[in-house]
């Protein structure tokens, strides 16, 4: 096991959600993509691709499992950086593969990069506000079966997912936007800027 690399990879986790924490604290998190959270998962980004590079995929036999996860955190969160996050889906789904990783990890990572390129998700684990100010999972591909494909991965019943959801946006006053019309433009824009869509 690569012990340097894993304190690392947990390093860059913790301040990932310490960040996070403070934003939402202080409630500046739910108004679009906070300039010190992007700076976050920018530098987070920088030093995976160098990692990845280096090393392969970081799965629990190189640095154990809490760094295996921190490096999955990392990567969910490179959202910025579209070429990153699809490389590193490959390469999750082929850890997957081998046993060095989770399969929810590279399910959510297949349904946040289907959302983020404008396809409706596979697995249910993107959730957005919908015009009536519930918490709902984004549009996911044949919906009928999608239970189905979330037991394959580990994960349990989508509308428990949809309570706990609700739960925590609750417990975080997390609050749907303000202006959903001119959030969804800023989100089109900031998409089309960093590569996800065209």
């Amino acid at each position: 096991m690569n012990a340097a690399l894993r304190e690392e990879l947990v390093r860059m986790a913790e301040e990932d959600k310490r960040v996070r924490a403070e934003l939402v604290a202080g409630g500046s998190s739910f108004e679009g993509y906070h300039p010190t959270m992007q700076a976050v998962h920018d530098r987070n980004a920088a030093r995976l691709t160098e990692v990845i590079g280096r090393h392969g995929w970081p799965g629990r036999i190189l640095v154990g499992d809490d760094a295996a996860r921190a490096a999955w955190l990392v990567l969910q969160h490179a959202i910025g950086h579209p070429d990153l996050q699809r490389k590193g889906l490959v390469l999750l789904q082929e850890a997957v593969a081998r046993g060095d990783v989770p399969a929810v990890e590279a399910a959510m990572l297949e349904d946040r990069i289907a959302f983020f390129e404008g396809r409706p998700q596979r697995y249910g684990t993107q959730f957005g506000w919908d015009e009536h100010g519930e918490l709902n999972p984004l549009p996911i591909e044949d919906e009928a079966t999608v239970d189905e494909r979330r037991r394959s991965v580990g994960l349990g019943p989508l509308a428990e997912d949809i309570r706990r959801k609700r739960a925590e946006a609750a417990r975080s006053l997390e609050r749907p936007p303000r202006d959903r019309a001119g959030r969804q433009r800023q989100f089109q824009a900031w998409a089309r800027s960093v590569g996800w869509r065209t």
